[in-house]
């Protein structure tokens, strides 16, 4: 008899507000393998654990950061924020940024990377903002491809972005216009 009480999880994209050790402990390996592919939003090696575990905790604690993950099978497998202009920022109040986009290698192909950036265009969305940008080395491919198929248009590129270890790497800027800009 086949055992039927095995549940299957879905993935799932969610709002992090608080860690619990597993959590945090899930986050921090994923980030450990998306860096290890090249893809660490600034770092080129894995740092100490205690160092990312204070990164993380350090985003939920900036008020203008909201942090998104993805779950599949139930652990968080890649994150994404939204950073929004500090109030001071008048005239750049409408438009929001997407920082630590990333999903761990081994969670790839199964429409995570697509679920959040579409859980961050509507937060961005819902909160009024009218662009959302992001910006990435041009070394990160699917990354590009992900943009360009999700309606981004890059609209810069800068020379000498990043440090990848062995040589500098350019930086692709990408903008969405997620809501209509008017007056």
């Amino acid at each position: 008899m086949a055992d039927n009480s095995r549940s299957i999880q879905q993935p799932v994209i969610e709002a992090i507000t608080e860690f619990d050790s597993a959590d945090l402990g899930d986050l921090c390996e994923a980030a450990e393998e998306a860096i290890l592919d090249g893809n660490g939003f600034g770092w080129l090696s894995p740092p100490p654990r205690s160092v990312q575990e204070n990164f993380w905790k350090g985003v939920l604690m900036v008020p203008v950061r909201e942090l998104y993950c993805a779950r599949f099978e139930g652990r968080i497998v890649g994150s994404g924020q939204l950073v929004k202009p500090f109030a001071n920022n008048e005239a750049g109040g409408h438009i929001a940024q997407v920082a630590t986009f990333f999903i761990a290698p081994y969670a790839r192909g199964y429409g995570l990377a697509i679920g959040l950036l579409a859980v961050l265009e509507n937060s961005a969305k819902e909160q009024g903002f009218k662009i959302l940008e992001v910006d990435v080395r041009e070394t990160q491919l699917a990354a590009i491809s992900l943009l360009e198929a999700s309606g981004y248009e890059k609209w810069a590129v800068k020379k000498n972005y990043a440090w990848n270890g062995e040589r500098y790497v350019d930086g692709y800027y990408f903008k969405k216009e997620i809501a209509e800009l008017g007056k």
